[in-house]
């Protein structure tokens, strides 16, 4: 006797994305698609019993740099690792397409500096088998992959396709410059890109220190870009603004382009720790604009926004001291041996920071550098930063970052929580997730290699927020339609993050219960030997991509039933 369904899932409890009540009941599922919710008769070729699990969506990534992880790997991993099932990449306005054979090196060195990918692993993994957008659209879509991906077109290689070294050089776009670029973003749209993303933010920076080639374009360029979308009839804009400017100078840039173009807007906002919440006249500004009828969303990391420092890893609390690069091309076990002799401390404890990435000196605000250990702690107390235990022992916080360092071997990871963390709580994250203009995002899964694990971002809500009893709480309908469908509206993708009958059968069965986070691992998965930061968690007991079951027991399958998502 023939299965009546490719898959059931039997009785568990069901968030359908939506935000409504929950279901306990059953899931089928046949050729990719849902076919019933509630009660289902017959058998499935295959069966996962899910009582006393949660049944979701697949959750949608919206702010990813998968560009390249894409090409050479066929697991988007961490994002995958958590119950994603659709990423968005080509964020910040950085990426590898459209681009001329010449550039390849500049965009290389763009994506190097900003996002921390280093440059060997992207000479070595990229094919540059394409040059306009919707050649490597094509590429991307040859391709075998765990999970479903979609891209912006990205402002940086664009705008140096059609200015050359003047766009490179940031020069200002004249009048033709701005028709050819409108003209490639409407053809970029219909080929099936997402939209456009740019980036205004001074911190990111080429691997050379100079300015991306986007910083300061001007308000006009974006418009005549976005106009291109527009023309199309479809995208979304994405940009990373520059809250060091103030805010009522760069919402403007959501105003104008919003207004000009019609095309819903999403960008990154969080909370300063110490600072004034400026991120409340943030949220009156997005009301406002939406209820004009413009689109606007803010992409809020539901945990500290945070850089992980370590000896193995890209920034740690001494990389920039003079007396570092004695011992910087050493191993680890030589370079802890070395920082075991009294004149080195006395140096590097008391040295200052020399020139270097702005990311570096991220590691050196001592109030907001944390330890890092298993099982992770985002949200720990003041009195745990350096200088919170230097202030308790009477010491310098460099004394307390160098001997956790020779401590735990040279092992020991520190989180620097650069915002999201006002006044060392979770409150202004939460806040602001629950505004109706606000989705999570900000995992930047595919990038920091070095540096940042921030894709796990999905399973921290769940356990934060969800599991958790506290004031700072979520319902689990509420969670899993933030992680789902309200994030894939925000991006155009309607039809996403939920599960209905006659949807695409991408689901997560979770076991809530014993949801968990594991702390961040380097691996060396990367090309040419590269390394990356990983993170794992336990309790994700299937995630399933239209009806294959890529993940069991958290580990991989290996399904490759990942798509490009063409949305046009």
């Amino acid at each position: 006797m023939s299965n009546e369904h490719d898959l059931v899932i039997r009785g568990g409890t069901i968030a359908d994305g939506t935000g409504g009540d929950l279901l306990t009941g059953d899931i089928a599922v046949a050729d990719g698609v849902i076919t019933a919710i509630g009660t289902v008769p017959g058998t499935g070729a295959e069966e996962i019993e899910a009582k006393g699990r949660i049944v979701t969506p697949g959750f949608i990534d919206v702010h990813t740099h998968y560009d390249g992880q894409c090409i050479w790997a066929e697991e988007l991993s961490p994002s995958s690792s958590h119950g994603v099932t659709m990423a968005i990449m080509g964020n910040c306005g950085v990426g590898f397409a459209p681009c001329r054979a010449p550039d390849h090196d500049m965009l290389i060195n763009v994506m190097e500096g900003v996002e921390d990918i280093p440059g060997v692993v992207m000479a070595d993994g990229l094919p540059w088998n394409w040059e306009t957008f919707p050649e490597y659209l094509d590429t991307v879509e040859r391709g075998k992959r765990d999970i479903d991906v979609a891209a912006y077109l990205p402002h940086s290689p664009l705008r140096v396709y059609a200015m050359g070294e003047r766009g490179a050089g940031r020069e200002p776009a004249n009048a033709d410059d701005l028709a050819l670029m409108r003209q490639l973003t409407s053809e970029a749209i219909r080929a099936g890109a997402l939209g456009f993303a740019s980036s205004r933010l001074s911190i990111h920076k080429t691997a050379d220190g100079d300015s991306i080639p986007t910083f300061e374009a001007d308000v006009a360029e974006l418009e005549a870009i976005c106009s291109g979308m527009a023309d199309a009839g479809s995208g979304t804009f994405q940009i990373v603004l520059d809250a060091f400017q103030g805010w009522d100078r760069e919402y403007q840039v959501i105003e104008r382009v919003v207004s000009a173009t019609r095309r819903p807007a999403t960008f990154t906002l969080a909370s300063g720790n110490d600072a004034p919440p400026r991120w409340r006249k943030v949220l009156g500004m997005l009301e406002e604009t939406n209820a004009r009828g413009g689109q606007a969303t803010a992409q809020i990391m539901p945990r500290p926004i945070g850089l992980i420092a370590g000896l193995e890893l890209t920034v740690h609390p001494f990389v920039l001291c003079p007396s570092w690069a004695k011992i910087a091309d050493l191993s680890i076990a030589e370079q802890v041996a070395a920082m075991r002799d009294p004149d080195l401390r006395a140096a590097l404890i008391t040295e200052e920071f020399e020139e270097g990435h702005p990311f570096n000196e991220l590691a050196r605000d001592w109030r907001w550098l944390f330890p890092l250990d298993d099982p992770p702690d985002y949200a720990p107390p003041a009195e745990m930063s350096m200088a919170g235990q230097a202030a308790a022992r009477g010491c310098t916080p460099q004394e307390i970052a160098y001997d956790r360092i020779l401590e735990t071997e040279g092992k020991g990871l520190f989180l620097a929580a650069l915002g999201n963390y006002e006044n060392a709580t979770l409150d202004s994250a939460h806040e602001m997730l629950s505004h109706q203009h606000c989705i999570p995002g900000l995992g930047d899964g595919g990038a920091h290699y070095g540096a940042i694990c921030d894709a796990s971002y999905s399973t921290y809500l769940l356990t934060q927020f969800v599991k958790g009893d506290g004031p700072l709480h979520f319902e689990l309908a509420e969670a899993v339609h933030m992680l789902g469908n309200k994030a894939a509206r925000a991006v155009g993708l309607p039809d996403r993050g939920l599960l209905k009958v006659g949807g695409k059968a991408d689901i997560n069965v979770i076991d809530l219960d014993n949801l968990r986070l594991h702390l961040p691992e380097i691996v060396r998965d990367l090309p040419a030997g590269g390394r990356r930061l990983h993170q794992r968690a336990t309790g994700y007991d299937a995630t399933i991509v239209s009806g294959e079951i890529i993940r069991r027991f958290d580990q991989s399958t290996g399904a490759r039933p990942g798509k490009l998502v063409r949305a046009a």
